[in-house]
């Protein structure tokens, strides 16, 4: 029996390490910051130079459509960390508590004030009295805006039953929504740029909302050796992940902004320039990403990888909101 303790003591030895991670951590993330100045001040230095107007109501359709995508980004997460710790042997069967009826509450009401714009022409109501509902029948938008709040009602009467898995529906349903909506009938091949859109969103919200339920997993089964498993399974499909994401999204890239104009545009235009930010932060966190899949195999302690994973989180909500307030401005698109 003694002769099995001087190990288990060398392994906590070892654990005074883990501060020195964490300040590397926040060093990443304080230069992620620094990256995403521009779009997380606003709209206005994005426009500050470029020659485009704002337009009424900027910053707040950024925060619902950010809203949004987080609100799609947890429950997708939750289904798919479900998945994956059922393959796992001897995984252990408790599970943290599921945040998806909260999500769908919050997605809920972000398509709700969605929707109020597209019912009052794109713009901002000013009152209650502005808002056309009847009118919301009538265009591509406005269905497309009622589909993506009946699909949050819908998601969140799932969450709340007895098969909460059947939720993935009505957020399929949301996804599909949102990618149509991003490519109006007017732009050049709007179902390729649709189709980019609809994996793009996808991945990205498998990839947010995964990781954020797999740490929370983790903390949850505390000393489980199927904790080191099911992370390191998660960093696989991750990794798919992030290639069908670049992928995705330097062809929707090229789309909106010719490859001849596309240096220029970076700086010069607002949309260019938040993309530009996103670009940043997205490598810093494949950086994350990787650091963490190094010390996940590598470390003696394998759960010593979920320091750089909740920077990867933190990182990736920064995105989630560099991602909302690039849906809210001019798309700089020439056909």
């Amino acid at each position: 029996m003694t002769s099995i303790r001087p190990p288990s003591r060398a392994t906590h030895a070892r654990r005074p390490s883990r501060p020195s991670g964490t300040g590397r951590t926040v060093a990443v993330l304080v230069l992620m910051a620094l990256g995403a100045l521009i779009p997380l001040l606003g709209p206005t230095p994005a426009l500050h130079g470029t020659g485009e107007a704002e337009a009424p109501g900027t910053g707040g359709i950024a925060l619902l459509r950010t809203v949004l995508f987080a609100a799609l980004s947890v429950p997708l997460g939750e289904l798919l960390v479900h998945r994956l710790a059922r393959s796992l042997p001897g995984a252990p069967p408790d599970r943290p508590r599921s945040w998806s009826a909260y999500a769908a509450a919050a997605g809920l009401v972000a398509a709700l004030g969605l929707a109020s714009v597209v019912a009052t022409g794109n713009l901002v109501p000013g009152s209650a009295a502005d808002i056309d509902v009847g009118g919301l029948y009538e265009s591509r938008d406005g269905r497309l805006a009622l589909l993506e709040v009946n699909g949050f009602l819908a998601a969140w009467l799932c969450a709340t039953s007895r098969r909460p898995a059947l939720q993935v529906w009505p957020l399929a349903a949301v996804i599909v929504a949102d990618a149509l909506r991003a490519h109006p009938t007017t732009e050049y091949s709007p179902l390729i740029g649709s189709g980019l859109t609809l994996v793009h969103l996808t991945c990205a919200s498998l990839w947010v909302g995964g990781l954020l339920y797999a740490l929370r997993v983790l903390r949850h089964w505390r000393d489980a050796e199927a904790g080191p498993a099911l992370l390191g399974l998660y960093a696989r499909v991750a990794a798919v992940l992030l290639a069908a994401l670049t992928a995705t999204g330097l062809c929707s890239s090229l789309r909106r902004m010719p490859a001849d104009t596309i240096l220029e545009q970076l700086t010069d235009t607002a949309y260019g320039r938040v993309l530009l930010a996103k670009v940043i932060l997205v490598a810093a966190v494949a950086a994350l990403a990787l650091w963490a899949r190094v010390r996940l195999r590598r470390a003696a302690d394998p759960l010593s990888a979920c320091f750089p994973a909740r920077g990867e989180v933190v990182a990736l909500g920064v995105v989630v909101a560099v991602s909302g307030l690039l849906t809210a401005l001019p798309v700089p698109i020439r056909w």
